[in-house]
């Protein structure tokens, strides 16, 4: 992997400093009691225990040896690893104070970006006024009706772009699809202008760039092990990243640009909420703030989203008895000349419960990430200042102690209890809970759901090249999103 090539150059001289440390630290501290965890290396940790396997699944099988609360290292940097609902509901809701923080990525800190994010920054009374402006500008519900006319009309789109590829017979990338109708979904909510088609091939150089940036943040780089090297940038990440940031700041600074030309602007919409707070008296957000908090928007919403959209449509080709009764609940909801809109949701209960058990073995962050401010006693065990914690909800999604069988695709097991999206069933939490749960989810509550009733109400599906449903490959590519390893192609076809 990437960062190995790197351990031969620092070993000698951080050897030298880290033993020397740990001697002096050991001698004037109580070491306080770690959870257990396997056995690790000088200077590089449990680096190559985990560097051979998605890291989830990596995680997953190491947890069902040392137990739900375990240690890692990861280079330097002592690691917290949590596998079990009643750990992660201490962590999250008991000690949420205390671990509300994030460890941030070396390459994440381009253009200071860290310090301006909804993501990244740390819990502050800033942090706590850019919540307050999601919620309220954003996210209401009150809001999210008066747009969901922009939404129906990219929806209308999308169908059209479904039936001429019906008429011809072409497969379509579900993936591909969804990202640009879910981009002109929030584009529209935020400006009120469309950012792709399905047919310029414009979206498919959004999604590169978003998924450039999503993988600068993931993989392996060796700054982040070890703090010391981040003044170097060894491997170029940050360099990268100030790159991708700076393609799409052009671009949310060229749209603020054109609306501020435009005195008279009566778009009423998101960037006109924020430019007008940006202009009162004594602000606390500027414009550079609402850069970033558009990029987080867009990069977080847009990708998680779509890759939800795309999960669903896999799970249900792959499983077809399970598309014939979602399709029949839709014909029977929505009848014969229906239109799926926000309000249809609520009477549409096996729609939900496919997405949430697709959600259950697809989570859209396979692993929270957290960090201690402050030494945390969690389960007997102590969780020292300045770790990383993560809450491994992808290994809470397939154990069998709190699953019946966690492997296959069940929509039917969320018709018989309660779980929602809203973090307090800690055995299914998809977008997190505690004060760092996803501001968005109302907004990606919608998306999903009106998409796939277009996607499902309006067609029936083929795989692509006659390919079979249990041939499919459901393989999973780690990261801050879980994506199809293999894209999914799929063909509408009109009954």
């Amino acid at each position: 992997m990437d960062y190995l090539k790197f351990i031969p150059l620092i070993s000698f001289v951080y050897a030298c400093i880290h033993i020397l440390f740990s001697s002096l630290s050991s001698k004037n501290t109580k070491c306080p009691k770690l959870p257990p965890g396997p056995p690790c290396y000088p200077i590089i940790g449990n680096i190559l225990q985990l560097g051979t396997f998605k890291l989830h699944q990596a995680l997953t099988k190491l947890s069902k040896k040392y137990g739900p609360i375990m240690t890692v290292r990861i280079g330097t940097i002592t690691t917290v690893v949590i596998s079990s609902p009643t750990i992660a509901k201490a962590a999250l809701h008991k000690h949420d104070q205390d671990l509300a923080n994030r460890l941030i990525p070396d390459s994440v800190q381009a253009l200071s970006h860290d310090k301006a994010s909804l993501i990244f920054m740390p819990v502050s009374a800033k942090w706590k006024i850019y919540r307050k402006i999601c919620a309220t500008t954003i996210f209401s519900s009150q809001k999210l009706d008066s747009t969901q006319s922009l939404r129906r009309e990219k929806l209308r789109e999308l169908l059209a772009y479904l039936q001429e590829c019906c008429k011809k017979g072409e497969a379509i990338d579900i993936g591909e699809t969804a990202f640009t109708t879910v981009l002109n979904s929030i584009s529209n909510t935020l400006f009120s202008t469309d950012m792709a088609s399905y047919t310029s091939g414009s979206s498919q150089k959004f999604r590169n760039v978003i998924s450039l940036m999503l993988a600068e943040a993931t993989k392996p780089n060796i700054a982040d092990y070890y703090t010391v090297l981040r003044c170097f940038d060894p491997q170029g990440a940050r360099r990268r990243m100030e790159n991708y940031y700076q393609t799409l700041f052009t671009l949310f600074e060229s749209i603020i640009e054109e609306r501020i030309q435009q005195k008279d602007s009566t778009e009423g919409d998101v960037l006109d909420s924020f430019l007008n707070i940006t202009r009162e008296e004594n602000s606390e957000i500027t414009r550079h703030d609402v850069l970033h908090l558009f990029l987080d928007l867009f990069v977080a919403g847009i990708d998680t989203t779509s890759a939800t959209i795309e999960w669903t449509m896999a799970e249900l080709l792959h499983n077809p008895d399970k598309l014939m009764k979602t399709r029949k609940e839709l014909q029977q909801v929505l009848g014969k000349n229906g239109e799926p809109k926000d309000s249809d949701i609520t009477k549409l209960p096996y729609l939900q419960a496919v997405v949430k058990e697709t959600l259950r073995l697809h989570p859209s962050a396979p692993i929270l990430v957290h960090k201690s401010v402050a030494e945390v006693d969690m389960c007997g065990f102590r969780v020292p200042n300045d770790a990383q914690v993560l809450i491994n909800v992808w290994s809470m999604g397939h154990d069998s102690r709190i699953w019946t069988d966690p492997n296959l695709f069940l929509p039917e097991r969320f018709l018989e209890n309660e779980e929602d999206f809203r973090g307090e069933d800690l055995g299914f939490i998809p977008f997190g809970a505690g004060r760092r749960m996803c501001p968005g989810i109302p907004l990606a509550y919608r998306v999903v759901h009106t998409m796939l009733a277009t996607l499902l109400y309006h067609f029936d599906w083929k795989l692509a090249d006659g390919q079979k449903p249990e041939a499919m490959d459901m393989e999973e590519k780690f990261g801050i999103t879980l994506h199809k390893v293999k894209p999914l192609m799929a063909i509408p076809v009109k009954e």
